[in-house]
């Protein structure tokens, strides 16, 4: 089954303190290197946010206008960008029928993108396949879609000028999607450090990030919740923890 992949690794990381997600680790490698694992298999592969260093060969990398614009055009740029990858490519002149959607921010991941493929190999996914968790969660960031669908829905979307800042859910309202059953834990995410420590995920290789403690530009030693860190952070305009 031919699929390409967009991985959503933008965000402000507000709660982790502005820590990008893409380098935190678990179990020995990052969690952009855990999400390329988990979408291995796909005919092309976006990953869509902030510059994510070097990337595997073949990876493409873009952004969505403008800077977090929010996992809606996150979306779009990914699929934009897999297009235009198509477009020189004679090989595979034509959009994969499927596009994985994938989270970076969950370490998990690869067992529930594993159920979904499982799923769409024993049944047509129609306009594609939405992971659910254990406790019954729809989790729209890990998910099976058909590519058409996808790229209707953002013409639409952007037509009615509601692409930006608008949710996944809202830019799937409008298909049938089934839900689909994925092992637990599989779509847990981290949005905050708490989330980090309860997934085993710590703070990137360079020392930044959790290890019992906070530590990152906004100054050493704060934890989530400090109020010289939440000062920090509504100075710059986000909304702390």
């Amino acid at each position: 089954m031919e699929f390409d992949a967009v991985i959503l690794s933008g965000g402000r990381s507000s709660r982790l303190g502005g820590v990008p997600k893409t380098g935190l680790m678990h179990d020995g490698a990052t969690l952009l290197e855990r999400a390329l694992q988990a979408a291995r298999g796909a005919a092309a592969v976006a990953v869509v946010g902030p510059d994510p260093g070097t990337l595997p060969e073949g990876v493409l990398s873009c952004r969505e206008e403008p800077a977090f614009a929010g996992p809606a055009a996150a979306l779009a740029a990914g699929l934009s960008a897999l297009d235009r990858h198509r477009s020189r490519d004679p090989r595979h002149p034509a959009a994969a029928a499927l596009t994985l959607v994938l989270a970076v921010d969950m370490p998990r991941a690869d067992a529930a993108v594993g159920t979904l493929l499982a799923a769409a190999a024993e049944a047509a996914p129609g306009d594609g396949l939405m992971a659910v968790s254990a406790d019954g969660r729809r989790q729209p960031l890990v998910g099976l879609y058909s590519t058409a669908a996808l790229q209707h829905s953002v013409a639409d979307a952007r037509q009615r000028g509601a692409l930006e800042n608008a949710s996944v859910f809202a830019l799937l309202a409008r298909l049938e999607v089934r839900e689909v059953s994925v092992p637990r834990g599989s779509t847990d995410d981290v949005d905050t450090w708490d989330d980090a420590s309860a997934l085993g995920v710590t703070g990137p290789p360079d020392g930044q990030g959790f290890d019992g403690h906070h530590r990152d530009s906004h100054g050493p030693g704060t934890r989530p919740g400090d109020p010289r860190l939440n000062s920090t952070l509504e100075a710059n305009g986000e909304k702390p923890g």
